[in-house]
């Protein structure tokens, strides 16, 4: 049985109205943490242009392999098995995608990422990273609040982060942040440019 995220059905539309500005000629993106599937399944279906690569750790596998299967899309590549701890895919990329993931990964993890994408990453290449942070180190809403306690319970590694955490991890990358959409229901979408060689 394929899985299904309530959450991807909900916020799919806004995020592919922020990427369709931004990834407008034929781009190799990879998305990490691709959970269920569906969002792999809907954008690379929206936007041809795209040869959407899927990625997840390995105990994911499985459930994206249904969504790909049955989606059948020609520009939908199969799900690589990808731990941001390394190792990771000697493929260069146009762009980096990831949703609802950061809050998940322990902030050992998202430092390991952020070091890490640049290596696969093309020249002026993007990121794009999708939900809720923290900002001047306050809770934006107090549902975010709610969310955040919810999260720390179900695991120490995780929580809202900051922004200006997360900012300053990318800029150590030469990751350059050029634009922070504000979405619905309480979350972003942060853009940022690969300026390095």
């Amino acid at each position: 049985m394929k899985p299904y995220s309530e959450a991807c059905e909900q916020n799919r539309q806004p995020i592919l109205e922020v990427l369709e500005d931004y990834l407008i000629k034929p781009t190799r993106l990879l998305e990490i943490g691709s959970g269920s599937g569906q969002h792999g399944v809907y954008f690379a279906s929206a936007l041809p242009n795209l040869r959407w690569q899927l990625s997840d750790l390995q105990s994911n596998l499985g459930g994206i392999e249904l969504w790909f299967e049955e989606a059948a899309l020609p520009n939908l590549l199969g799900p690589l098995e990808l731990d941001v701890r390394g190792p990771w895919p000697e493929n260069q990329y146009d762009a980096i995608f990831s949703a609802n993931t950061v809050h998940i990964m322990s902030w050992k993890a998202i430092s390991a990422m952020f070091s890490a994408m640049p290596s696969v990453l093309t020249r002026d290449g993007l990121v794009l990273i999708y939900g809720p942070f923290n900002y001047n180190g306050e809770y934006t809403s107090e549902s975010n609040a709610r969310f955040d306690d919810w999260l720390k319970q179900r695991s120490p590694d995780s929580r809202i982060r900051h922004f200006e955490d997360v900012n300053e991890l990318a800029g150590q990358a030469k990751l350059e942040l050029i634009c922070d959409h504000g979405m619905p229901a309480n979350n972003r979408l942060l853009v940022w440019r690969n300026t390095g060689p």
